[in-house]
């Protein structure tokens, strides 16, 4: 850090301290409940479970910990003075010891570094969520010497830049999957468990390292919604959902919107698109109109999936099981998607009827399902069983293997 922004720093917290203190916003850490065993979990953010897949999943697994007695930590890595206090006091409800900035009994300000070496006395597990977390935070938590450290992957980020490279030649993306390559293996060699997200994700990994039984995969949890559904010809348009801070997911609707629906509308120009994702950039915006809507941020999609006639997730690179494949699949809406989109999901006998790679190719299978009531129904129907492995048992079992 250079010393303007050390500074700079220093002079934000101690604005923050100010205010804190007249605000009275106290801290008292011998007031704090711990559980006979406690679990600190560390992510990019408080996760934002209504926003972003990696966030529910996470919210997920939260859980599950405390059903089973967990005592649970929760610290974003954000700066104090920048951090974001909406989903607090929803964690709280929960029953989670949630950090925030706040001063103690001696006036001294909390940052996240004296909040973790005050608890980590009790804590016996560190949940390292993302790489750049675990690369952080590991060297702190681990002055504990008995806590057991968990190295969640999230995605294999390594393979997503790759993909990404693969996809667009630029040679800063490639240096940016060599970093992430380091980084990620020097994680897996420090981690006690290390958690991926799909078996695909498992197996990328084990090219460059090879200690299979410090590995367990846990993905997303989706549950199938065993509900009227809304039938076929009471439907309409396309519907994707996608957070826009997600690289991927920009890429995905920019192909959708230039090279797959102009194919689409030259067969059917009645057919409309929604957009639906959290923190759209300008660019995405811009392409917004009357058969293309981008709405950003939605709070309840349900709508979304119980009125649209075909998901779309025409996704060219990114690694991980997509999240929005899965909320597809809960809703028995029939989807498109490639390859990337499809990973982790075994599609069996329907896959002929949904994963395509080229922009020609989705956009037949887009106007098939759309048009064809016999197909829509069959592949609507399968979606039950894709999500078996996904099951909130099957995961809860996971996540208790990896707290043995």
């Amino acid at each position: 850090m250079s010393i303007y922004k050390d500074l700079r720093l220093k002079y934000k917290n101690h604005q923050l301290k100010v205010a804190l203190t007249k605000a009275k916003k106290v801290l008292d850490f011998s007031k704090i409940p711990y559980a006979n065993k406690n679990v600190l979990i560390i992510d990019s953010i408080i996760p934002e479970f209504d926003k972003d897949s990696g966030s529910r999943r996470l919210f997920k697994i939260i859980n599950i910990l405390l059903s089973h007695g967990f005592g649970v930590f929760l610290i974003a890595d954000k700066k104090e003075y920048k951090y974001n206090t909406d989903y607090v006091a929803h964690y709280r409800k929960l029953g989670v010891v949630v950090y925030e900035p706040s001063i103690d009994q001696t006036g001294a300000f909390v940052t996240k570094e004296t909040f973790i070496e005050a608890i980590l006395p009790k804590i016996d597990f560190a949940w390292l969520h993302r790489a750049d977390v675990f690369k952080t935070y590991s060297q702190l938590v681990s002055s504990n010497k008995s806590i057991k450290l968990i190295y969640d992957m999230v995605d294999f980020h390594y393979l997503r830049f790759i993909r990404e490279w693969e996809n667009t030649k630029d040679s800063k993306t490639k240096m940016e999957a060599e970093k992430y390559l380091d980084i990620e293996v020097e994680n897996c060699r420090l981690a006690d468990k290390i958690i991926t997200i799909s078996e695909q994700d498992k197996n990328a990994l084990k090219e460059f390292y090879s200690e299979v039984n410090k590995m367990v995969t846990i993905g997303n949890v989706h549950q199938f919604l065993d509900v009227k559904k809304t039938p076929f010809k009471h439907r309409k348009g396309l519907f994707f959902v996608g957070g826009f801070s997600h690289k991927p997911n920009q890429d995905a609707v920019l192909f959708l919107y230039h090279d797959i629906m102009p194919l689409v509308w030259k067969k059917n120009k009645h057919i409309k698109v929604t957009i639906v994702g959290s923190y759209p950039t300008k660019d995405m915006l811009d392409l917004n109109s009357d058969r293309f809507k981008v709405l950003g941020y939605v709070e309840d999609i349900s709508e979304y999936f119980n009125t649209s006639r075909v998901f779309v997730a025409p996704l060219r690179y990114g690694a991980g099981v997509k999240g929005k494949i899965g909320q597809s699949l809960e809703y028995g809406l029939p989807l498109v998607t490639t390859p990337i989109g499809a990973e982790g999901f075994d599609f069996k006998a329907q896959a002929d009827h949904v994963i395509d790679t080229t922009d020609q190719g989705l956009a037949n299978k887009i106007l098939k399902l759309y048009q064809d009531e016999t197909v829509w129904k069959e592949v609507s129907e399968a979606s039950k069983e894709v999500l078996e492995p996904f099951s909130i048992s099957h995961i809860e079992e996971q996540v208790l293997k990896v707290l043995k």
